[in-house]
């Protein structure tokens, strides 16, 4: 048996709607599949106002833009997450303040960030590992307090809620992905959610180009012109066609990944019992989406251990991310203090295989693996 730690998965409608895209004679950005899918969302979550892009970190790095991130400027984050969180705000000049992780979850630890908070704070940017909510309460009163922004990186968030609030709509600005390893997918691509209503029409001008072309095609002007600082981050529909034929099947997609994560913990919590490995933890006012299941292992040598026996099984599961604290790009740039938690994930995180299509008897193949890798060692 043969599993790997991803498979894209077609809903049914993908390529019939990519065929109406090409037919309309629409097919760069802004086409009717587009504005279906910014409905969509806006609609079923309450966002104020949605903007699909080419990417995540394209909408990380508008969000950077719309908050006007100057040389110098410094941004709370954690350090236990994916380059592009950070890279936006590089990219503007700003100082990036990580934050250790909490020590059962690689969420940022919001009991640290009032003390890194300094007048060259520009915002705080929450990352919801695995779909899993930050404590948002907490984040968006020092936010309050401090006169700072909040964006959310919620690339692995969709369909997942904070105390009944959906994850994206509480920050200021907020970021999705739609990369074929998340739950819902168009490729690659992206979305930028605007929660604070200052930004709505600058967003749409960044977003093109610069350029007021938006309000144009609408009939708001007559015509138009460079207005701003901006790029090319909206993607051809095509890419939103595709998306929308998933967005239409999203609460099934999520009720059968929600069924596998429940499989794999059913299986795997006799383990976790025993003290063999940590599954991760969080509170019952934080919703699970079924992005992602996770190990904890004791240190970085059982976890080689553990994922090259389930290679030579034929089980394809992987680590996640490296402290970008201590990256070659960052690491001089660090302020020196040690994120214990964060190099703890690094160095013991496991991800298991977890897509639309993993069956029953796949997941118990996997965790019957994980028993046999414990009781021949």
């Amino acid at each position: 048996m043969k599993i790997p730690f991803n498979k894209p998965f077609l809903s049914g409608n993908e390529t019939k709607y990519i065929e109406e895209a090409v037919l309309s004679m629409k097919i760069s950005g802004d086409g009717i599949f587009t504005k279906k899918c910014h409905a969509f969302f806006e609609e079923k979550y309450g966002f104020l106002k949605c903007l699909l892009t080419t990417s995540c970190t394209d909408a990380l790095e508008m969000a950077a833009i719309l908050i006007d991130i100057q040389a110098g400027d410094e941004v709370i984050m954690p350090s236990y997450t994916f380059v592009s969180t950070a890279n936006a705000f590089v990219l503007r000049g700003a100082k990036i303040v990580f934050v250790d992780s909490l020590p059962d979850h690689p969420n940022i630890d919001v009991s640290k960030i009032e003390a890194l908070i300094t007048p060259k704070t520009k915002a705080i940017v929450p990352v919801h590992y695995g779909g899993v909510a930050c404590d948002m309460d907490t984040i968006m009163e020092l936010a309050d307090k401090y006169n700072l922004f909040v964006i959310e990186d919620a690339a692995q968030a969709i369909d997942s809620f904070y105390k009944g609030l959906p994850l994206g709509g509480i920050g200021h600005l907020a970021a999705f992905s739609f990369h074929e390893t998340k739950n819902i997918i168009s490729g690659e691509g992206g979305m930028l959610v605007i929660n604070d209503d200052q930004f709505a029409e600058r967003a749409e001008i960044i977003r093109e180009k610069g350029t007021n072309r938006s309000q144009f095609y609408r009939g708001e002007v007559d015509k138009y012109g460079w207005m701003d600082i901006g790029s090319s981050f909206l993607p051809s529909d095509i890419i939103a066609a595709f998306l929308f034929a998933q967005l239409e099947n999203l609460d099934k997609i999520q009720a059968k990944r929600i069924a596998s994560w429940n499989a794999y913990y059913e299986l795997l919590k006799p383990l976790a019992d025993q003290n063999l490995f940590k599954l991760l933890h969080f509170d019952k006012d934080k919703t699970n989406n079924g992005h992602l299941f996770a190990l904890i292992m004791p240190n970085l040598e059982e976890r080689t251990l553990l994922i090259d026996f389930m290679r030579k099984k034929g089980i394809l599961a992987v680590f996640h991310y490296l402290s970008l604290h201590k990256s070659p790009f960052y690491k001089e740039k660090h302020d020196g203090r040690t994120l214990e938690n964060c190099d703890n994930f690094s160095d013991t995180l496991i991800r298991l295989p977890f897509y639309y299509e993993l069956t029953q008897e796949e997941i118990e193949f996997i965790c019957n693996s994980i028993i046999q890798y414990f009781d021949e060692r």
